[in-house]
């Protein structure tokens, strides 16, 4: 019996030494190790890949949707499939179907965005060609490309206004009339392509404008008058068609009477003729 009361006791020595180590042990943080810097790298990386990401899905949703548009009909100032397009209201309408707003003028799509190099066009960009002339140097064309980037031969998606095909179809750049005209290629998605060109710049409002007090409305009484109306009449009379019928009568006997006066100076011609004719007769007989 003694023997594990013995045994007892020394459990309790033993516990009670070791349990505020292991409290101490349990307390006392753990310092991060300083030589591993990915915690503190990743989230960057994986916002900057997901906004890659998302940027490349909306370029092609803008092609898609651009190329879905071939076949429409070429119109001057044309901004609606129903009606047709131009090469900047087919940009114009392409673009604002994602909530992107671009003008519609050509000449204003030069200086949309950022410009960017040839080599590096992307899907998405716009791409700006002179006018047809060959003294032109000025902008008159432009289309959304549609080829990867760094693909040869560069393509492109728009309006065409050509006497063959004059609607909205796919070109290429290289080997065509469109190397001579190009211009620029210049991107209006991601970072750095959120200026762009508007027709009309705002002006900026005066800060010291004096303020215009209102008037006030006072309600004016207004009278009805009544307008005398003349009363109708009950019965209408009938109209005398007696003068037309006399004025036929009288018309009809005027042409017999012109007719028998035309029969009676014709018969003294036929008497006299008859005279003769008997005369000469007479005469030829006594002979």
């Amino acid at each position: 019996m003694r023997f594990i009361w013995m045994i007892f006791a020394s459990l309790l020595v033993a516990m009670v030494a070791i349990l505020p180590r292991l409290s101490r042990h349990a307390k006392a943080p753990t310092p991060p190790a300083a030589s591993d810097p990915a915690p503190f790298a990743r989230p960057a990386s994986l916002r900057s890949e997901a906004a890659s990401a998302a940027l490349a899905t909306r370029a092609d949703s803008i092609v898609a949707f651009g190329l879905a548009q071939q076949g429409t009909p070429y119109v001057y100032a044309g901004t609606s499939p129903l009606t047709g397009f131009d090469c900047s209201g087919f940009i114009m309408y392409t673009f604002a179907h994602f909530g992107v707003s671009v003008p519609h003028s050509t000449a204003l799509l030069i200086d949309v965005g950022r410009p960017v190099a040839r080599a590096e066009a992307q899907p998405g960009d716009i791409v700006v060609f002179t006018g047809t002339a060959e003294t032109s140097t000025t902008p008159g064309h432009a289309g959304i490309v549609i080829s990867q980037r760094g693909e040869v031969p560069l393509r492109f998606v728009h309006a065409s206004s050509s006497r063959r095909e004059p609607f909205v179809k796919v070109n290429q750049v290289e080997n065509s009339d469109y190397e001579r005209r190009f211009m620029q290629v210049r991107r209006v998605l991601g970072p750095g392509a959120g200026m762009v060109a508007t027709a009309r710049p705002k002006l900026p409002t005066p800060t010291n404008a004096p303020s215009v007090a209102h008037l006030q409305a006072h309600p004016v009484a207004v009278e009805d008058v009544a307008t005398p109306t003349a009363p109708l009449p009950s019965k209408l009379a009938p109209k005398k068609l007696v003068k037309p019928l006399a004025r036929a009568t009288t018309s009809h006997k005027k042409s017999t009477s012109t007719m028998h006066t035309a029969k009676k100076a014709a018969k003294p011609t036929k008497r006299k003729v008859s005279a003769k004719t008997t005369v000469k007769k007479r005469t030829a007989s006594t002979l």
